[in-house]
């Protein structure tokens, strides 16, 4: 699988390593396994809190699921629904609370939510075997259809819910698990530029060639091919037919180890 396009991470070059000042990751297969954040992946975030690195997720889940997450996890910053919300976990004298910012306002989120659940009954009605992913009701900005975590869908009825989605207005993308739908001009790349900006006061474009992004998926791409640092975990096999972009580099472990595995490589890049 390694090829000019897709390098070990021992191929990374230590000073580029060295010069990074944060990491954005997937969620879903690259920080978690089997649904759920593995030890190694926990600390290995930890471990860039402690060296001093931004550590910020992007995901396609929704505010509702992500907000325990955001509370929990050493994160600067998760930002969920591709790009829509950024949860940021503030700490209080009673614990640690989460703070949302929204790139649309308030009226823009109620029209757009009812355009879309109009979107969503259509699919489920029209699509054999295509059903609303179980976390449908924390979605506040878009709609998603489970294809592969509690439910499966081919890959012409995965084809068929993006071609409908985007035939009624919706940008659409297909994670490792969800086919998800959303109307605006959003998406991982946008709301990692938008994070920086609302988080740091920062320009992501004036320091991008300083982040490493680490991604599993078909909607991982538009970061794979934004970032020269970009990583795809191993499990990213299942989508390279499909990929347009590639990550630059490949760990070798798959979902949380791979993500470990990267951050690792990092940090012995600044401890040499």
């Amino acid at each position: 699988m390694h090829s000019d396009r897709l390098r070990p991470l021992a191929a990374w070059p230590l000073e580029a390593r060295r010069g990074l000042v944060g990491v954005m990751t997937d969620i879903d297969d690259t920080l978690t396994t089997e649904g759920a954040i593995t030890p190694d992946a926990l600390a290995a975030l930890a471990a860039l809190r402690e060296a001093g690195l931004h550590r910020i997720a992007i995901t396609g889940r929704p505010v509702g699921w992500s907000l325990a997450f955001a509370a929990s996890w050493p994160l600067d910053a998760l930002v969920a629904e591709n790009g829509a919300v950024a949860l940021v976990p503030v700490a209080r004298a009673d614990g640690v609370s989460v703070e949302r910012l929204y790139r649309d306002d308030a009226a823009t989120r109620a029209a757009n939510f009812a355009r879309l659940q109009q979107v969503l009954a259509r699919i489920e009605r029209e699509i054999p075997g295509a059903l609303r992913a179980t976390d449908s009701p924390g979605r506040e900005t878009d709609i998603a259809i489970d294809h592969s975590e509690f439910a499966h869908l081919d890959e012409d009825r995965i084809a068929a819910v993006v071609t409908l989605m985007r035939a009624e207005g919706l940008h659409a993308t297909v994670s490792s698990i969800h086919i998800n739908g959303w109307l605006g001009g959003h998406d991982k790349l946008v709301g990692a530029h938008w994070v920086v900006r609302e988080l740091l006061g920062r320009a992501l474009d004036a320091e991008i060639g300083r982040w490493a992004y680490v991604g599993d998926s078909t909607n991982d791409q538009l970061m794979f091919g934004a970032f020269a640092h970009s990583v795809g975990v191993a499990n990213v096999a299942r989508f390279l037919p499909r990929l347009t972009q590639w990550p630059a580099y490949l760990a070798e472990g798959s979902r949380g180890a791979g993500f470990a595995q990267t951050v690792a490589a990092i940090l012995a890049a600044r401890a040499g």
